[in-house]
């Protein structure tokens, strides 16, 4: 039997004719070149079969003055679905639409909880929350991830110590420690102050203790500065030795500074692609095409596709290329010792803390070889030069 699988896309009519003549009559559409099969007698006047959709034209010429009467009984075939389909396409089409509506009302935030914030550090979260685009009614999809906005809430709002957030279903969570007072520190026992370094004393402030060194006197690294200790030899008190002393000291320091750098930066432009993501499979559905940045930085975020609380197998990824280019910076050698000296400057007050100056610099040596330039600088600063240390059994004055 003939296969007409090929018929069905194009379409298939099951037709009954009745009158005499049938066998006539068919053989007249065989000798015209027209399909028939499943041809099935219903007695002696009457017999159906089945015609490709593209024959009925056809047909109906050929069945004028033959005195054979047909009735179309069966349409079958991808047309007549194609159009009962597209008679119910407002059900289909709502289907999707409410579907696609749920999904993504679903994947939208649509309440921010706050607790243990008073209320203006609460409005300080909310008007960073703002300024972060995460807001009632905005897409979870571009909302950054959890870790960044907590380390982000962290650092430009003074008012809080630590912050959890999370995320369930369509709310943020927000738990605040807020910061207390800080507490008194706690009263130091009985101690000296000794000098960290070698150092020429220039000046001091000792608020309790008893001085152990003279202004402009040459101390070593070790040696007692102020002694926690009060009072005549007849009436010795042991004290907490309190105060700055300030000293001369030396240092030299080595810095290379090379004539060219190359460095990478960023020169704004950015491609991004979103994929929906299904176990290992990844669909594109947006930012096709290949990335032609010769140099970029690739950052993925991944979001949840949720269905009201249930979390779906689907994840939308969000990838952003950004585009690198490669600097040059070069410097004159003029400018070259001036960056070696501000190197040196910045190393140095590292080591002499906040309170600390430098009095004089002075370079040693200098040398221009291989496009680098290398310095030998001598500092001169003015420090605190004392720490304590706490009295132990046996100490005297």
């Amino acid at each position: 039997m003939k296969n007409h699988w090929i018929e069905y896309l194009t379409g298939i009519i099951t037709v009954k004719a009745t009158g005499k003549g049938l066998e006539r009559f068919l053989n007249k559409l065989l000798k015209n070149g027209m399909s028939v099969w499943n041809v099935k007698k219903h007695g002696p006047q009457a017999v159906t079969f089945q015609i490709s959709l593209k024959n009925i034209h056809s047909l109906r010429h050929l069945v004028r003055g033959s005195g054979i009467k047909i009735e179309f009984q069966r349409r079958a075939g991808a047309p007549f679905l194609y159009k009962r389909m597209w008679k119910n396409s407002g059900f289909v089409l709502g289907l999707f639409l409410f579907l696609g509506l749920v999904l993504t009302l679903s994947n939208m935030v649509w309440g921010i909880e706050i607790k243990g914030a008073n209320p203006a550090t609460e409005y300080q979260i909310r008007k960073q929350l703002d300024k972060m685009d995460i807001k009632i009614g905005k897409s979870q999809f571009f909302a950054k991830e959890l870790d960044e906005i907590q380390a982000e809430l962290t650092n430009n709002i003074d008012a809080i110590t630590w912050i959890g957030v999370e995320l369930k279903g369509t709310t943020y969570h927000f738990q605040v420690v807020e910061k207390n007072e800080p507490k008194k520190k706690k009263e130091a026992g009985p101690q000296n102050l000794i000098a960290t370094k070698k150092a020429t004393i220039v000046t001091d402030f000792v608020e309790s203790g008893t001085k152990r060194y003279a202004i402009n006197e040459v101390v070593r690294k070790g040696q007692l500065l102020v002694a926690g200790k009060i009072g005549n030899e007849d009436r010795v008190k042991s004290v907490s030795a309190k105060g700055k002393v300030w000293g001369e000291v030396w240092y030299t320091t080595k810095v290379t500074v090379p004539l060219e750098t190359t460095f990478q930066v960023f020169n704004g432009a950015e491609k991004q692609k979103i994929y929906m993501k299904l176990g290992k499979w990844s669909i594109p559905v947006w930012g096709f095409g290949k990335i032609e940045y010769k140099e970029y930085e690739e950052e993925e975020n991944e979001s949840n596709v949720k269905f009201f609380k249930w979390e779906l197998p689907i994840k939308i990824v969000n990838k952003t290329y950004r585009e690198k280019e490669i600097v040059i910076r070069g410097y004159s050698e003029k400018d070259a010792i001036e960056k070696g000296k501000e190197d040196a400057r910045k190393d140095i007050m590292k080591r002499i803390g906040e309170d600390g100056k430098i009095k004089e610099e002075k370079i040693l040596q200098q040398d221009i070889k291989n496009g680098k330039v290398k310095l030998n600088i001598a500092f001169t600063t003015i420090e605190n030069i004392a720490k304590a240390q706490p009295l132990t059994q046996g100490d005297t004055e």
